[in-house]
């Protein structure tokens, strides 16, 4: 399950430290309230009732359960009793109800697939400890705290083998973190047809990318919904958005949503043959008039809509809400209306309608502000919404004078968009009839299922339901609990606009560079599939070589060696021997086989990263799969290696010499104070009785210097956490200095001291330290292109160059 509380939801069972829960138990065939009885300072409390043969129980931990929060969870009290694998889907809600004002009482719901591993579930962080010991919020009265529990038990849906598309025909949308309230309106919106087709035929190149244009990525995802066989991804269209993921996991406006996606496709839409298509479809219009009661004066005022938001606080229904939104409030007293020439006067004030949309959708207002709280509220008053909605009844009260009265106003529900949860958060999902049929549909992320009139439309009208006594123990008062699941959008389609709305959407509407390119999209997209299917067959290598250290240090990397992610990599199947897998290296690099010896690396303590010994005689004679088992345990997916290549003299490839053990393959890298530049030169074996000082006039011929040139020579030994690099004395051998296989020298001039001066970082350890502290900031010019700059992080400062004076210039983050 996505989580969108902005409490984390944990089983209890997880949390092995902190206090203990006692047991009471009450049985109760299917909801539960109990007051808890004073007690002295319990660590924790739990109730348990049956419901269908499963024994539940909730868990409370009044002082928190290792937070300063309450803490609250629904468990199966007899788990280990229960057979191997057993499992059962609910849908529930914990509440502390307030004593003082109900509506104010704290309820958070989910729902969870209990199971052996997962027997309890709820909420760590439940609501503060402050707020439910302090008397005046009303949640603990006389040192009482009522607890109520809400558990709808389901049909059991297997999370894993289920397949939206086999059972209803439909796919669902992924949720990116809290995105459900958006899916649940793109699912609303593709399945309007005529909207559907409309933007398939918006015009889009094979140029444009769907992260940056949105008529593509909504497309793109109409297409996917169309013909995927399963769920849907939507990053793509919330990046076209300009959303990052930060912005994927708050919860947006849905209605807002609503308007700036159409406002923007409308726009889009402009100067293409399906202009003025959202017009069509969504858009309405009213007439604001004011009218004098004593004299002939009259004010109006035309509007346009694309939905009508509702009043449900008070209202039993939509057509109460339609009375409501019509009602004529009079002005007079001191709210007298000034009239053009003839002063204040008496007036009725009030809103009529001069036409509705094909696709009419209403906003119901779920949410407000409560000014005694001062904080948003979620109203869960029963409200009625029917099948057929006839806004011409009694002879058209709605409509304004001006209305054409031939139009029928007759309309057809199509969707119910719901809230599940408190102002503080919840979750979102539709119901849909797409074809308008007597079949339902339950668009929840990446589930669709079928569902009857009930569930979408009597469930959804939110209110309070009634549960009769089952229990003669307890008191026989019928017990009532609120639904917290209501609809907040509704969707009706006018019925003489049926035919054309609900249409035929096929992929000749789809335009050909689509098509091309999200069926190539979907052929890769099974490549990988069939890739990770068979990757248990095999083993990937990655080979680096001298020409990738020469190519990475200095530029993508200065620590160790070689980035292996961008290296030249083989799949190779793990039965292979790796006599053959050189073969593969002979054809792809032109390296005789003979000429190739192999490195295994190795991390080190210090975490570094190094070639550590070649492959022996032996080892090359196994299986792909037997070594890399046994030689990289870092790594155990892939198998790491160094290919060792020496040249003759006409620079060809030549059979490596055996290596004894008095040899040391040592790397070098060579630093340039003057220019502040690092870079790999080349590798060679020391032998390790054998002193730095040796191999002097080597590294001068490596670097271009001068035979009889002094220079420094430093061991890079680590940078994590901090860097050590330590100046190595060229009088002392390489086995008292500790180098061994796999070791960097780094080496440079040794500069005078007035020169050294000259320099920002003078030796390869302040260089290095540079590095490791620096942080690349790219500084953008608007309109001028940008600049990449790196500050180190001891000195960040900002650099006024690229700024006239600090009044005509911004920093902005990106």
């Amino acid at each position: 399950m996505q989580q969108e509380e902005e409490e984390m939801l944990v089983p209890h069972s997880d949390l092995v430290e902190g206090p203990q829960p006692m047991e009471v138990v009450a049985q109760v065939e299917s909801a539960s309230t109990v007051e808890n009885q004073p007690v002295e300072d319990p660590p924790s409390m739990k109730f348990t009732w049956t419901i269908e043969n499963f024994s539940r129980r909730i868990l409370v931990f009044p002082k928190g359960n290792n937070v300063d929060h309450l803490s609250m969870y629904l468990d199966v009290a007899d788990s280990t009793a229960l057979p191997y694998g057993w499992s059962r889907y609910a849908q529930f809600s914990l509440a502390v109800v307030n004593q003082v004002h109900s509506k104010y009482s704290m309820r958070k719901d989910t729902q969870h697939q209990f199971n052996t591993r997962e027997s309890d579930w709820g909420f760590t962080s439940f609501m503060p400890l402050s707020d439910l010991y302090d008397p005046a919020r009303g949640y603990l009265v006389n040192d009482t705290c009522v607890v109520e529990a809400e558990v709808a038990v389901r049909k059991v849906l297997d999370y894993w083998s289920y397949d939206s598309k086999k059972e209803t025909g439909y796919v669902g949308l992924k949720n990116q973190g809290a995105t459900c309230y958006m899916n649940s309106l793109l699912q609303t919106l593709y399945h309007i047809p005529y909207f559907r087709k409309a933007v398939y035929h918006m015009p889009t190149t094979e140029n444009d990318m769907p992260s940056g244009s949105i008529p593509l990525a909504l497309q793109s995802l109409f297409y996917k919904l169309q013909y995927n066989d399963s769920s849907v991804a939507t990053k793509e269209l919330t990046k076209s958005f300009g959303w990052d993921t930060y912005d994927s996991f708050m919860q947006h406006d849905v209605q807002e949503l609503n308007r700036v996606l159409c406002e923007k496709l409308e726009d889009k839409m402009k100067g293409t043959v399906v202009e003025g298509t959202i017009q069509q479809l969504f858009e309405g219009h009213h007439m604001n008039y004011i009218e004098c009661i004593n004299v002939d004066y009259k004010s109006t005022r035309k509007e346009s809509f694309y939905d009508l938001q509702l009043d449900v606080k008070g209202c039993r229904d939509v057509y109460a809400s339609f009375d409501k939104y019509v009602e004529v409030e009079r002005l007079e007293g001191d709210n007298k209306y000034h009239a053009e020439e003839h002063g204040l006067q008496d007036a009725k004030k009030g809103v009529l309608f001069i036409d509705f949309p094909p696709v009419l959708q209403l906003q119901l207002k779920r949410f407000e502000y409560d000014f005694m709280r001062d904080t948003m509220v979620k109203i869960n008053d029963r409200y009625e919404f029917p099948l057929q909605l006839d806004l011409d009844r009694e002879n058209g009260k709605y409509l304004s004078p001006d209305a054409d009265r031939s139009v029928r106003n007759l309309y057809t529900l199509h969707s119910v968009l719901v809230h599940s949860g408190g102002v503080h958060g919840g979750h979102y999902y539709a119901f849909i009839r797409p074809t308008l049929s007597d079949q339902w549909f339950k668009f929840d992320d990446e589930r669709v299922t079928k569902e009857d009139v009930k569930r979408a439309l009597e469930e959804q009208y939110g209110g309070e339901e009634e549960l009769p006594p089952t229990n003669p123990g307890f008191n026989n008062t019928p017990f009532k609990f609120t639904k917290y699941s209501n609809a907040y959008m509704l969707v009706y389609i006018r019925e003489s606009d049926k035919d054309k709305i609900i249409c035929n959407v096929d992929e000749k509407d789809i335009a050909e560079h689509l098509r091309i390119r999200l069926k190539k999209e979907q052929e890769e997209k099974e490549d990988k599939r069939r890739y990770k299917a068979q990757a248990h067959l095999y083993t990937i290598i990655k080979v680096a070589r001298d020409e990738d250290l020469a190519e990475q240090i200095g530029r993508d990397i200065y620590f160790d060696l070689v980035d292996h992610e961008k290296v030249h990599n083989f799949r190779i199947q793990k039965q292979t021997p790796f006599n053959l897998f050189k073969e593969e290296v002979a054809k792809e690099f032109g390296i005789p086989v003979q000429c190739q010896r192999f490195w295994i690396w190795a991390k080190r303590q210090n975490h570094t990263y190094r070639p550590n010994r070649p492959l022996t005689p032996q080892e090359e004679v196994q299986s792909v799969g037997q070594l890399r088992e046994v030689s990289n345990k870092t790594h155990n997916a892939e198998l790491r290696l160094f290919l060792e290549v020496e040249l003759g003299l006409d620079l060809r490839p030549i059979p490596p010499p055996d290596k004894t053990k008095e040899e040391i393959l040592l790397f070098f890298k060579l630093y340039d104070p003057e220019k502040g530049e690092l870079r790999y030169v080349g590798r060679f074996f020391v032998k390790s009785s054998g002193k730095p000082m040796e191999i002097v006039e080597k590294l001068n011929q490596m670097a271009g210097f001068a035979p009889e040139e002094e220079i420094q020579l430093y061991e890079e030994i680590k940078f994590d956490p901090c860097v050590m690099c330590e100046h190595l004395d060229k009088r002392t051998s390489f086995r008292l200095s500790q180098i061994e296989d796999g070791d960097i020298i780094c080496f440079q001039k040794s500069s005078p001291l007035e020169s050294a001066e000259e320099c920002r970082y003078p030796d390869v350890p302040s260089f290095l330290e540079y590095v490791h502290n620096r942080q690349d900031i790219v500084m953008q010019q608007w309109k001028k292109g940008q600049v990449a700059v790196s500050f180190g992080n001891l000195e960040l400062f900002i650099c006024g160059a690229y700024m006239r004076c600090p009044t005509e210039g911004r920093f902005t983050w990106f």
